[in-house]
């Protein structure tokens, strides 16, 4: 049988993961606590050479409780669209065998992320039924040490929350936005895709 024209695609969470995550009961109470956690996420990716220095989880905001982490995967998968962000909702969905996050009466689901969603991350939060956002690191952040984060309204918080979505900024901003740097004083590979991928360390 000849093979398939089209490869499949899977998206897999390192390996490193579950020990990072802990416990299966391991309760986050507090916001803080969560972004603690997901920097570390983005840490561990950097330090393993996984993709670029951003870590994302979705929790139940009542309980405390990790859903689903996730990390970004774009260098390895060869998949522009695969940020921590994207990775951890559609975990977040296999999880839970639902598209939407948000379709069960009294669910509480949120995206705690390193740093501000880009353009399509944004887009992914408003279609994926989570009801909070929490954020570290701003977008200009991200943008200072070369990463394109894509068109975005000045209003982008009115707009959410006029959707049911609650955000929080500045969580961790400092410690988020350190990771960041530290990815580019590596010589992190800063992969716009107008860029072809080019070395920060080469970009000026």
């Amino acid at each position: 049988m000849d093979p398939m024209r089209f490869p499949r695609f899977t998206l897999a969470l390192p390996d490193w993961i579950e020990s990072v995550a802990g416990d299966p009961g391991r309760v986050f109470e507090t916001v803080e606590e969560r972004m603690e956690f997901v920097m570390e996420l983005a840490r561990w990716n950097v330090r393993n050479g996984m993709g670029g220095p951003f870590g994302a989880a979705v929790f139940d905001y009542q309980t405390g409780r990790l859903v689903a982490p996730g990390v970004n995967l774009v260098v390895p998968a060869c998949c522009s669209v695969a940020h921590a962000e994207i990775v951890a909702i559609t975990i977040a969905q296999q999880v839970g065998h639902r598209f939407d996050l948000g379709a069960e009466n009294g669910s509480s689901f949120e995206l705690v992320t390193s740093t501000e969603p880009c353009a399509m991350c944004l887009g992914a939060v408003t279609w994926s039924g989570i009801r909070r956002l929490i954020c570290g690191a701003r977008r200009e952040d991200a943008i200072e040490i070369g990463f394109d984060e894509g068109p975005r309204s000045d209003d982008w918080v009115h707009q959410l929350e006029a959707r049911g979505v609650t955000v929080l900024q500045d969580i961790h901003r400092h410690q988020a936005a350190a990771v960041l740097r530290q990815y580019a004083e590596r010589g992190g590979l800063i992969y716009n895709g107008q860029q072809g991928g080019i070395p920060k360390t080469d970009t000026g």
